[in-house]
């Protein structure tokens, strides 16, 4: 990680900068090819990155100024906004984690995370995880998100660099996707 790169939690004046990340990386917009090395598939609007940001749930990397990295932290209540959470939400009494009864009060949907392509394999998802994570430590003691399997370098960051736990799947809209869980009272380094 280079000694320019700041971690803090977003504020209003970086929605512009959290949108243009994100926008290089939806998805619906990339080749086939593009999608091999990652991507995220919830696009989110201004108000939404707003209500996110009045929460303190959105964490960033900055270098120079310029936003090279974020990840979103939510309650299930703001997540059920979109029907895919709540379809993964409706799973909870089947899946299993550590001594976690998973519950939508006991837990928070973590992600997405997006990461510029420039800073990715450089050591900086760690770093931008455990601020995330000190962070919502005090608010809830289980994080919980979901992969589409076709996001390869996302599982293996998350499950080899981070050490999350894959403790499902399911599938959504012909989508099929990973079940994840953490334990947030451990930290990663």
């Amino acid at each position: 990680m280079t000694e320019n790169i700041q971690l803090e939690i977003a504020k209003m004046s970086d929605i512009d900068g959290v949108l243009a990340l994100q926008d290089l990386y939806l998805v619906a917009k990339l080749s086939e090819e593009e999608k091999a090395f990652g991507f995220v598939t919830t696009p989110f609007t201004i108000q939404q990155l707003t209500e996110v940001i009045h929460e303190n749930n959105l964490f960033i990397a900055r270098d120079n100024n310029k936003i090279i990295a974020y990840i979103f932290a939510g309650s299930w209540d703001f997540f059920k906004q979109w029907p895919i959470f709540n379809y993964m939400s409706s799973l909870f009494p089947e899946l299993t984690f550590l001594d976690f009864e998973i519950t939508t009060n006991n837990s928070f949907q973590y992600g997405p995370i997006c990461i510029h392509k420039e800073y990715r394999g450089k050591g900086l998802i760690t770093p931008l995880f455990e601020f995330m994570r000190t962070h919502m430590l005090h608010k809830y003691p289980l994080a919980l998100t979901f992969i589409n399997k076709i996001n390869i370098p996302s599982t293996k960051a998350h499950t080899e660099k981070l050490k999350w736990t894959i403790i499902g799947d399911f599938q959504f809209n012909n989508n099929e996707y990973f079940i994840l869980a953490y334990d947030m009272s451990q930290a990663v380094c």
